[in-house]
């Protein structure tokens, strides 16, 4: 993988390449950040980058012998840890699940821990780099260079290390073996042991800019630059989040509409139409309902934030805030403590099986009573 496959993050890219000319390049570095922001991809860039034998000042090749192995994952002095699920009569290593791996990487190297499991069928088992995977580890990186100056082991998702196989690989860390780079990618720094983490050299990968963002899913999904807007406005940078703010996309604009109809309704005191859409809402699966209340909570946060001219923390989409716009001054000091008491009392009682027309009813009722105040 080039560095110019890595969705920005070219501060980044300047300091590892400019660490390898400078001949400071660390045996141990711990990327870490939010899901989504490229990590991985950066590590295998960066692997790549260093074992090209025809690079530039800025990226790898991507036609030399080293690079094309690298492409496809399939280096010799490339090697990966990551979680795995336990299997009947195998060893749990990341070797007998090598194969999916790279065809997940090679896929789309913007992916999550439940995106992973998905594709190894985990059948809701948790993935852990078990104990067995320290001694893979030690052999590995003990044995001398095939091809490139360099070893390279990108361990992902370290925070999931069984404990066993964290304190070997700090030994590992405490005397390393020679010509020997590994690079931890992780999306929870807080979680790995202290130990490992003062034993390497730590890089923040931020969020990826909004242009570059909006530019990536324009091109990747082939959705039109105004709901990209919208998208990426919400995403805090990932890509990861962003692909899940697509898929969702059409819950969002149900509820959307929904919030809004629930509102006017309550706003115009119409009973009928208020018993009406709470039958409709009753209908839906209760995951849903939950969706839909758990939205309402987060909308009435954002309008009272824009009621409070709060813009520069606003999280809201174009059709959200021209809503907003007439409806944020019904979103108070004087009742916002009311309506969200009122939304969160009815996501209990949803989760607890209570009659969810009633519920549904009710909570129009309470919220028509305070609107009428205003």
């Amino acid at each position: 993988m080039k560095f110019e496959k890595v969705i920005g993050q070219h501060e980044i890219k300047e300091k590892l390449i400019q660490a390898y000319y400078d001949n400071r390049v660390s045996h141990s570095y711990l990327f870490y950040g939010s899901s989504g922001v490229g990590k991985l991809a950066l590590a295998i860039a960066f692997a790549q980058y260093m074992s090209c034998t025809n690079k530039t000042d800025t990226d790898s090749c991507g036609e030399c012998p080293s690079c094309k192995k690298f492409e496809k994952l399939i280096h010799p002095d490339l090697h990966f840890v990551f979680p795995v699920i336990s299997v009947p009569r195998k060893k749990s290593i990341s070797d007998n699940f090598i194969s999916e791996w790279r065809a997940k990487v090679l896929e789309d190297a913007y992916f999550t821990y439940n995106d992973w499991l998905l594709s190894i069928a985990s059948d809701n088992k948790q993935g852990s780099i078990f104990a067995d995977e320290s001694s893979e580890i030690a052999k590995k990186l003990n044995l001398k260079t095939f091809e490139s100056d360099y070893k390279f082991m990108i361990i992902w998702l370290p925070e999931r290390m069984n404990s066993s196989c964290a304190n070997k690989l700090l030994k590992i860390l405490e005397e390393p073996p020679q010509n020997t780079i590994i690079i931890s990618v992780s999306d929870n720094r807080e979680d790995i042991l202290p130990t490992i983490k003062s034993r390497t050299q730590p890089v923040k990968i931020l969020g990826i800019e909004d242009n570059l963002l909006k530019k990536a899913i324009i091109s990747k999904y082939g959705i039109d630059e105004s709901k990209a807007t919208d998208i990426v406005k919400i995403s805090n940078g990932s890509l990861v989040e962003a692909r899940n703010q697509i898929i969702t996309n059409d819950e969002t604009e149900y509820n959307f509409s929904k919030f809004t109809s629930l509102m006017r309704t309550c706003y115009s005191r119409n009973i009928q139409e208020a018993i009406s859409l709470a039958d409709h809402l009753a209908k839906n699966p209760r995951e849903r309902q939950k969706s839909f209340l758990y939205y309402c909570l987060v909308l009435l946060r954002e309008n009272f934030v824009y009621n409070a001219n709060l813009e520069s923390v606003l999280y809201m989409t174009k059709s959200e805030m021209d809503f907003s716009k007439k409806f944020a001054r019904f979103v108070n000091k004087s009742n916002v403590n009311d309506l969200v008491k009122i939304v969160e009392e009815a996501y209990y009682h949803i989760e607890r099986n209570v009659n969810a027309k009633i519920v549904f009813t009710d909570t129009a009722f309470k919220i028509m009573k305070i609107i009428r105040k205003n």
